[in-house]
């Protein structure tokens, strides 16, 4: 938690919270995935998940934007052709890059505690394949979104073409990544991307905080175990599916959580649950 970061920021609201706001931190370039971001990133995920002291993440960017996508410099880094004249070497070379890069994406699915995305203004590109590996999305009236890559003659390759389908459907994905058009809150929320709408960015910011801290009170074990069951069903057919959750709850479910969840429900108190 006492990390430097180049470009992103870690700051927690409330006073014993065990909620965490993790910022993109590039306000000047509208949250631009710099090359550094790669790096800090998932280190900064994989120190929150281990921290026992956070139940979620809050994912947003700092100034009016969310991300405006990958900075057009760290793209010219990777794509740089100049250093080799082997187009095997290089090529080889480039799909390492693109795992690197794509690596630091999913570390918001591998990390075990839940990221909240809260959105507005620009989120394109980047930012795109970076919400859509997030567990909820809520945005402002004035948040807009594009699948620019097709623009730039680029076929996206960090996650939204894998993750885009499952959230809004196959024919909407197609139509957004292959027109790479602006579409705004409203539609977002339409489509299924974003789970709710705010009028402005402190409404934004104020249910954000309601829902995140909803779900850091609840049983740390039991949140942690429907994301984990959730991203793994996507792979799996519902018998499948049925067979990993029990094997999941016959190692999970008989802990302190659920006595403490049924004792307080019968003392009609709130419940109050261990650090994970």
């Amino acid at each position: 938690m006492e990390e430097s970061y180049k470009s992103i920021k870690i700051e927690g609201k409330t006073p014993n919270s065990r909620v965490i706001y993790l910022y993109l931190n590039r306000p000047s370039q509208r949250n631009a995935l710099s090359r550094e971001f790669f790096t800090e990133f998932p280190k900064a995920l994989s120190s929150l998940d281990q921290n026992p002291n956070v139940n979620v993440i809050v994912l947003s960017g700092t100034g009016d934007h969310f991300c405006s996508g990958i900075d057009l410099k760290t793209l010219s880094s990777v794509t740089d052709h100049s250093t080799s004249t082997d187009s095997g070497r290089f090529s080889e070379k480039f799909r390492r890059d693109i795992r690197f890069l794509q690596d630091a994406v999913t570390a918001i699915e591998r990390c075990r505690k839940p990221v909240i995305a809260s959105i507005r203004g620009a989120c394109i590109g980047g930012g795109v394949d970076i919400v859509t590996a997030c567990d909820i999305r809520f945005c402002s009236k004035d948040a807009f979104f594009s699948v620019k890559e097709v623009d730039l003659a680029i076929t996206a390759d960090l996650g939204t073409l894998q993750r885009l389908p499952a959230i809004v459907g196959y024919g909407n994905a197609m139509e957004l990544a292959l027109t790479g058009r602006r579409f705004w809150g409203l539609e977002a929320k339409e489509l299924g991307l974003v789970s709710r709408v705010f009028g402005s960015s402190y409404e934004l910011d104020q249910g954000v905080r309601l829902v995140a801290e909803g779900i850091a009170e609840k049983s740390p074990l039991a949140v942690t175990g429907t994301k984990a069951v959730l991203l793994r069903s996507r792979e799996l057919t519902v018998e499948q599916g049925l067979d990993y959750v029990a094997t999941w709850n016959s190692g999970m479910l008989l802990s302190d959580d659920l006595k403490e969840a049924m004792s307080s429900n019968i003392q009609k108190r709130k419940p109050v649950f261990a650090k994970l």
